[in-house]
């Protein structure tokens, strides 16, 4: 008989709310580019398309760091790589200072670059760590409860970026010190997670990367065809082309929310900034809404219904009717809320000795985000609106990986 899977366990608690908060503060980060993106367009004197340059150094960094940091972990492990990626994190943050001092676009690639690379080696191992935490049967959960607190940190984000870049009186200065003012403050808070983490003692963790003697391998993350090799498993495979498409999508439509609602809806810098709080919002509702769904619908049939929601999104936004396209583009975020940790989810299953390396593959699938941006700004140059039409290929990609593609093969 069966039992039914716990969410984690008592002696979890602690480690999983630190790991937690390691996606709340990429989430945060990862927003204020989008916030950034229009500020730079201003100050810099950028185009949209050469703005996309922002995403490019971010998730270009994806490409480089994941695999790096997949072989990291698996070398020393969770707790040290998490240290790694939060003194990359912090080391980006702290060289927006003389960048923001030379006032220079190139200089603040760099420091995204390394803070990119600091977020790659958190994503690659926060994301096994967390589904480590517990029973495999609920490693879905777990992943989209962490995800909901990303999502969190992406509706604060915007709400600081604005007030530090776009309230009153700024919204037109040229002026980088306020950049270099949130930096510094970010990046303190950060160095203070990296010490309450090098304290925290971490339970000893039943390997999920090891058979045991007699195991359930529905509770337990064995590889069930353990003489393939890790490119041979076709979900895996399809998972890294999933979180390729998932990120470019979500890359190209946060980069250009702020645009939309300036160049569409005709509002002000600040006021459309505001309603991206209420766009990442929508992505927390959704992962909340995900999560408890996930209780009653298996996740990969739950995923191709919101990619299939998200093709109808698109097809709206790309109209520019007005309000009814901006509240779709809202919609967009909802949808895209559960995509990329039941992705990840999905692709680790049953995996085996190969688990760890086969994060770092998805979490490099992650440099989508980096392209498309800048394919999306060269039309978005010209109708802001059309260039929504291309997220549709993505979710298209993601559709068929949850319909078919997601079954583990023995």
């Amino acid at each position: 008989m069966t039992t039914k899977a716990a969410f984690t366990e008592k002696k979890f608690i602690i480690p999983l709310i630190f790991v937690t908060s390691l996606f709340l503060m990429w989430g945060l980060l990862l927003s204020m580019s989008d916030v950034l993106n229009k500020h730079f367009q201003t100050v810099l004197n950028l185009s949209k398309s050469k703005s996309g340059l922002i995403q490019f150094s971010v998730f270009g960094a994806y490409f480089i760091m994941s695999i790096p940091a997949g072989y990291f972990l698996k070398k020393f492990g969770y707790k040290p790589g998490v240290l790694l990626g939060l003194l990359l994190f912090a080391a980006g943050v702290f060289l927006f200072v003389p960048a923001s001092n030379a006032a220079s676009f190139n200089f603040f690639r760099i420091a995204l670059f390394v803070m990119g690379c600091g977020m790659a080696t958190l994503e690659t191992v926060a994301h096994p760590f967390a589904a480590a935490l517990g029973d495999q049967r609920t490693s879905d959960q777990r992943l989209n409860f962490s995800q909901t607190f990303n999502a969190v940190g992406t509706i604060i984000g915007p709400a600081i970026g604005s007030y530090f870049l776009f309230r009153v009186g700024a919204e037109n200065s040229t002026d980088l010190t306020s950049v270099k003012s949130l930096y510094i403050g970010i990046g303190c808070v950060i160095l203070f997670i990296a010490l309450a983490f090098v304290f925290l003692k971490i339970p000893a963790l039943t390997d999920p990367h090891v058979k045991p003697a007699t195991v359930d391998p529905d509770a337990v993350n064995v590889d069930l065809a353990p003489a393939k090799k890790l490119i041979q498993h076709k979900h895996f495979v399809w998972a890294v082309a999933a979180q390729f498409f998932n990120v470019a999508a979500q890359g190209g439509t946060w980069a250009f929310f702020i645009n939309y609602g300036h160049d569409v809806m005709g509002l002000s810098n600040a006021t459309a900034v505001s309603y991206m709080s209420i766009f990442m919002a929508m992505m927390a509702l959704g992962r909340f809404v995900g999560t408890f769904l996930m209780r009653f619908i298996a996740p990969n049939k739950l995923l191709a219904a919101f990619a299939l929601g998200n093709i109808i999104m698109c097809i709206i936004v790309a109209q520019g009717l007005g309000w009814p396209s901006y509240i779709a583009l809202m919609m967009v975020n909802f949808f895209f809320s559960i995509m990329f940790p039941t992705i990840f989810s999905l692709g680790l299953k049953n995996l085996g000795g190969h688990t760890q390396q086969a994060s770092s593959f998805i979490s490099m699938g992650v440099v989508g985000g980096a392209f498309f941006p800048l394919i999306m700004g060269l039309i978005a140059n010209h109708d802001v609106a059309k260039a929504y039409y291309l997220p549709i290929i993505c979710y298209v990609v993601i559709f068929l990986f949850a319909a078919k593609f997601y079954k583990v093969k023995h």
